[in-house]
C-alpha cells in the first residue's frame, strides 16, 4: 500500500469514527463487562449433550448426561433398546452424605472412574479421592481404598534426551539368561551359573550399545542397537518470581533445534547359542531423523523397524532376517516435499507381518493401502478418491476389514466433517456408519456390533444416537441437545462462510462470530484468530456455546473470524504442500480473499480495519501478518510465537521447513524481515515458556528496535507457553479496542473492580 493510499484509508476510518456518534459507540464499559461475563453467562446453558461414552464387556453402555437439574448417570442395553439410570441417585446421594459427612445433592453427584461388574450389581468409583463400592440391590456403600493411587498423567517433557543407558537388565523369555550392557557393550549372563559372556566388542563411549535390548520370542536371538549421541542443546530462562523463594531461578530444558546433530542408531543382531554377532549394514537408514518401532516378529524369523529420513522426504519399514541379517525394505514411502509422518502415518501388521496396512498420500490424497509383508509390494489400494482418510480406527483381521474416519466424501458437505466407514482388505464393500450433514464422533462397542454416534455443527447442537453396525440404522435416540437457554442469553450461532481461494478453484472454509448485541446498521472492525500450523486444520466444526477469546472479543464490538487457508492439513496433498519450506505464507493469500468476500456480502464488516491474533505457531502467523501482509492487516497481537523457525523445536519445524537449513528459513523469518513490519503490534511472552524458546520473541523485539519500529512487549512472570492468561487477555482486548476502534479502553478498575489487600 503506498503512502497516499494509507493516508486516505486512515482518514476514512477517522471520519467513520467521529460521525458514527455515541449511539454506535463500541468498546464501552458495558460491553467490556458483558465480554468478561460471557463465559459464565453461557456456561451450562446447553443440556442433554453428553460427551463421553463407555462400553462394557457385557455389551452394555454407560454415560453421564447433563440435564437441566444436573448430572444423570445412565446405562443402555442395545439388545433390549432400553435406557435407564445406573442407580437410584437419591439413595446414593444419601449414602454418600452419611459416609462422608457432607451434604450431597442427588442431581450433582460427582463420581469418576466408574467400574461395573458383569451383572451390574456393583459399581465402583472414585469419590472425594477415595475408591468406593456401591451395591444398588442392597443399597450399601463401602470405602474399599482410602488412598487410591492417582493415575500417572505425567507424560514427561517432549524435549528430554532419551536416556539410552539406564534401562535394567533384560531377562530372556524362558528366564534362563539375562542380557545387559557393561562398558558400552552387550553381555549375557547364565542365571543359574552366573557366568557372563561378552557378545559385542565394537561398543565405545562415543558409539555405545543402548540398554534397550530386545530378545526374540524364542530366546535364541537378541536385537541390540548402538547409539552415537547427538548434540546436547539446551534452552535457558530465568523464573523471576518463584513461589518458594525470594531469589530468581535459572531453568534449563533439553531442546534440539533445526540443524542440530541427532543421535544415530545402528541395530545389531546376535545369535545367542553360537554367540555370533551379525552386523547390520546401515546403507538403507544412514541419514536418520529417527529409528523407532523396533519389534520382533512373533515367530522370531525377523525384527522390523521404521526409518524416518532427515528432511522427511523418505520413510521406510525395514525387516531384518534373524539368521542372516539381510535387510528387506517392505515399505518405501517418498515425497518431493514432505511426508506427514507426525499426523497421517499409520501402520498395522496383519498376521505377524504377512500383510501390512499402510496410509499414504502418494496419489495426492491420504488413503489406505494393503502391502504384501513378504515381498513389500502393494497388493491393493483400499480407499481411493478426492477425499482424505483422517484416521484408522480399527483393523479387524478375522473379517479382513479396516474401520476408519474420512473427510470430503460428500461434495455437498463441509469437506472437514469427519465421517466413519469400513472397507474390506480387497478394497470392496465400502460401508458408511454416518451420513448426517454434521461432524461426527463415534464410539464403538468392544465387539463393534453397535456404536454411539454423536454429531453436531457450529450452528446445530448435538444429537446422540445409538446405532447398529450391521446396517448403520439408528436403534434409539439417546439424547438431543437443547440450547434454548443459551439463545435466551442472546447467543448467536457462528456462520459458516466459504469462498474460492487464491487459485479461484479451491473452497476456503471459515466461520464468522458476531456479538450478542449485533446490529447490521453498525460497522464492525474484523479480527481474525489464526493458527496456521500445517499439522492439522483448526476452524471449529462442532457445536460450542463459547469460543473462548473469539466470543469475548466479538462482544466488544468486533466481527471475529477463523479460517483454514492453504498450507493447513486435512485436504489434498497439493493444498497442504503450500506450507513446504514456506511457513511465512500462512495461507494469507486465501485469508485476505476470504475476508474481502465476506465483507462484500456483509457491508457491516469493515475490511479496511482488520486485526489478527494467535498463539505459538499462531503467534508466528499473527506477527507475519504485519511483517509480510501489512497491506491488509492493521493490528496484531502475537503470543509466544516462534518468529524464526531455526529457533524452535527440531521435530515440528524440520517436518515442514525441511533439512538442510537453507535460505528459505531466513525468508520465512519475522526476525530477518522485521524492517518490513507495518501496523500496530503487541508481543506477549511467557517468561518460562519451554515449548517455544522465549529468546525467539526477544530476538524479534531486538530486530524491531534496530529497525526503529514501534511495538508493545508484554512479558508475564512465571508463565509458560500460553496466550498470556487473564493479564494477556486484558492487554489484547485493550490493544484491539484502541487501535481498531480508536477508543481509549475503560480503566481496569472500572471493568474488573478494584482489588484490595
Amino acid at each position: 500500500m503506498d503512502t497516499m493510499e494509507s493516508f486516505v484509508k486512515k482518514i476514512s476510518v477517522f471520519f467513520i469514527l467521529i460521525t458514527s456518534g455515541a449511539a454506535f459507540a463500541q468498546g464501552t464499559l458495558a460491553e467490556y463487562k458483558k465480554a468478561i461475563a460471557l463465559d459464565s453467562l453461557f456456561r451450562d446453558k446447553v443440556i442433554n449433550s453428553p460427551s463421553s461414552f463407555h462400553w462394557l464387556e457385557n455389551g452394555l453402555l454407560w454415560y453421564v448426561n447433563n440435564t437441566s437439574k444436573g448430572k444423570e448417570y445412565l446405562w443402555v442395553s442395545p439388545s433390549a433398546e432400553t435406557q435407564k439410570e445406573c442407580f437410584d441417585h437419591v439413595a446414593l446421594a444419601k449414602l454418600l452424605s452419611e459416609t462422608f459427612d457432607k451434604e450431597i445433592d442427588a442431581d450433582q453427584i460427582d463420581i469418576t472412574e466408574l467400574e461395573f461388574d458383569a451383572d451390574m450389581d456393583e459399581v465402583k468409583f472414585i469419590f472425594d479421592k477415595k475408591k468406593v463400592s456401591y451395591r444398588p440391590s442392597s443399597n450399601t456403600l463401602t470405602i474399599i481404598d482410602a488412598n487410591p493411587r492417582d493415575r500417572d498423567r505425567n507424560r514427561g517433557y517432549w524435549g528430554s534426551r532419551f536416556d539410552e543407558t539406564t534401562n535394567p537388565p533384560v531377562m530372556s523369555p524362558d528366564s534362563t539368561m539375562t542380557a545387559f550392557i557393561k562398558n558400552s557393550n552387550l553381555y549375557i549372563k547364565n542365571n543359574e551359573t552366573e557366568e557372563e559372556t561378552r557378545l559385542s566388542y565394537d561398543g565405545a563411549p562415543g558409539f555405545y550399545y543402548s540398554s534397550y535390548i530386545k530378545w526374540s520370542p524364542d530366546g535364541k536371538k537378541i536385537m541390540a542397537y548402538k547409539v552415537r549421541p547427538g548434540d546436547d542443546r539446551k534452552i535457558y530462562f530465568v523464573e523471576s518470581s518463584p513461589a518458594d523463594q525470594f531469589q530468581p531461578k535459572l531453568q534449563s530444558r533439553d531442546y534440539l533445534k533445526p540443524g542440530d546433530e541427532l543421535p544415530f542408531k545402528s541395530p545389531q543382531l546376535f545369535l545367542v547359542d553360537p554367540k555370533k554377532h551379525i552386523p547390520i549394514p546401515t546403507d538403507e537408514f544412514s541419514h536418520q531423523f529417527g529409528l523407532n518401532r523396533i519389534d520382533w516378529r512373533e515367530d522370531s524369523r525377523a525384527f522390523s523397524f521404521e526409518f524416518n529420513q532427515r528432511g522427511h522426504q523418505a520413510y521406510k519399514v525395514i525387516e531384518v532376517d534373524a539368521l542372516t541379517g539381510n535387510l528387506k525394505v517392505l515399505v518405501n514411502e517418498t515425497s518431493d516435499t514432505f511426508i506427514d509422518y507426525s499426523s497421517k502415518k499409520y501402520r498395522y501388521d496383519v498376521a505377524d507381518g504377512k500383510e501390512i496396512i499402510w496410509t499414504s498420500e502418494r496419489d495426492g490424497w491420504n488413503h489406505i493401502y494393503l502391502y504384501d509383508g513378504k515381498t513389500g509390494q502393494v497388493k491393493k489400494q483400499l480407499t481411493k478418491g478426492e477425499w482424505v482418510v483422517r484416521q484408522v480406527v480399527h483393523v479387524d483381521e478375522e473379517n479382513r476389514e479396516v474401520y476408519f474416519t474420512a473427510s470430503g466424501v460428500d461434495k455437498d458437505q463441509d469437506p472437514y466433517f469427519i465421517h466413519y466407514f469400513k472397507v474390506g482388505f480387497d478394497g470392496k464393500n465400502l460401508t458408511r456408519f454416518t451420513v448426517e450433514n454434521a461432524n461426527h464422533e463415534v464410539t464403538f462397542s468392544e465387539d463393534f456390533a453397535y456404536y454411539v454416534d454423536r454429531y453436531s455443527r457450529v450452528d446445530a447442537s448435538p444429537v446422540t444416537l445409538l446405532k447398529s453396525s450391521k446396517n448403520g440404522k439408528a436403534i434409539m435416540q439417546l439424547q438431543k441437545a437443547d440450547h434454548s437457554a443459551l439463545q435466551k442469553e442472546g447467543w448467536i450461532a457462528p456462520e459458516v462462510f466459504t469462498t474460492k481461494g487464491r487459485d479461484g478453484i479451491t473452497d476456503i472454509w471459515g466461520i464468522i462470530i458476531r456479538p450478542t448485541s449485533f446490529d447490521p446498521n453498525k460497522t464492525y472492525p474484523v479480527i481474525e484468530y489464526i493458527y496456521a500450523g500445517p499439522h492439522s486444520s483448526f476452524v471449529p466444526k462442532d457445536f460450542r456455546a463459547y469460543y473462548w477469546s473469539m466470543s469475548s472479543l466479538a462482544e466488544l464490538g468486533f466481527i471475529v473470524v477463523q479460517i483454514d487457508g492453504m498450507g493447513t492439513s486435512n485436504r489434498s496433498k497439493a493444498f497442504h504442500d503450500i506450507c513446504w519450506q514456506n511457513l511465512k505464507d500462512g495461507g494469507f493469500p486465501d485469508r485476505k480473499i476470504w475476508i474481502k468476500e465476506a465483507a462484500k456480502k456483509y457491508p457491516y464488516m469493515d475490511a479496511d480495519k482488520v486485526g489478527i491474533f494467535g498463539t505459538s505457531a499462531g503467534g508466528q502467523n499473527a506477527a507475519a501478518a504485519l511483517v509480510f501482509n501489512s497491506d491488509f492487516y492493521d493490528v496484531a497481537v502475537s503470543s509466544c510465537g516462534c518468529h524464526d523457525n531455526r529457533m524452535d523445536k527440531i521435530w515440528w519445524n524440520e517436518q515442514f521447513m525441511g533439512y538442510p537449513i537453507g535460505p528459505h528459513y531466513a525468508a520465512s523469518s519475522n526476525v530477518e524481515n522485521a524492517d518490513r513490519m507495518g501496523g500496530n503490534l503487541m508481543l506477549i511472552l511467557g517468561e518460562v515458556d519451554d515449548n517455544v524458546d522465549p529468546a525467539s520473541t526477544m530476538q524479534f523485539a531486538n530486530a524491531l528496535i534496530k529497525a526503529n519500529k514501534d511495538f508493545e512487549l508484554v512479558t508475564i512472570p512465571g508463565m509458560g507457553h500460553s496466550s498470556g492468561g487473564d493479564f494477556g487477555e486484558r492487554k489484547r482486548k485493550d490493544f484491539f479496542v484502541k487501535h481498531l476502534m480508536g477508543v481509549d479502553p475503560p480503566s481496569w478498575e472500572a471493568i474488573y473492580g478494584q482489588k484490595t489487600n
